[in-house]
């Protein structure tokens, strides 16, 4: 794995080995951030599955000013931050081990914290997110749930877009109250742009 595009093009990202995590491939990447190009930069993006926070890290070199992970992984959790470290973007980064349910719930009880300067302080979303990676085990129903707390909570900025990957015939989203934009199918994996 790789970073495609932007100021930290072509740093190799480590991947995962063997604890369940499905990193997407560099060609569905590719393909994926073709799709959403017009949307950077941006300020701020919600990888909320993250696995090796390839997704967070592309749109961080792509010129989001900020990205949040989120992983329950204790692993891959530091994963992401040693790949964030490596490429030099972990001060434009936020990254929560926990779990993503818990996390969207926290976000809006407005019970999530960052330290700054050794100050533990409220994270803030004042803005919403400008793009929500989702990218959950498949079929587990976690990628409706998502989807559903994201629509109920109001995670998105006005023109915010989700992406969300599934395996063809997986979970149906199509009832969760956004509307899809774009829908494109790589192999076995589908990935679906979505707009509230």
């Amino acid at each position: 794995m790789r970073i495609i595009s932007g100021k930290k093009r072509g740093y190799k990202l480590a991947s995962p080995l063997g604890d369940g995590t499905r990193p997407t491939t560099d060609r569905v990447k590719e393909s994926l951030f073709n799709i959403i190009q017009m949307r950077f930069p941006c300020r701020l993006v919600l990888d909320l599955f993250a696995g090796s926070g390839a997704l967070g890290i592309e749109a961080l070199s792509r010129g989001a000013d900020c990205a949040v992970f989120v992983e329950n992984s204790r692993k891959s959790a530091e994963l992401v931050n040693n790949n964030l470290n490596g490429s030099g973007l972990q001060e434009f980064s936020v990254l929560y081990q926990t779990d993503a349910i818990n996390f969207l719930d926290k976000l809006y009880d407005g019970d999530v914290m960052v330290t700054l300067d050794g100050k533990s302080i409220p994270f803030k979303l004042t803005h919403g997110f400008d793009i929500i990676f989702l990218d959950p085990p498949y079929n587990k129903g976690l990628l409706v749930k998502s989807l559903n707390k994201i629509y109920e909570y109001n995670l998105l900025s006005e023109n915010g877009i989700i992406v969300a990957e599934t395996e063809t015939d997986g979970e149906d989203i199509t009832s969760t109250g956004f509307d899809i934009l774009k829908s494109s199918r790589y192999g076995k994996t589908v990935i679906t742009v979505m707009q509230r």
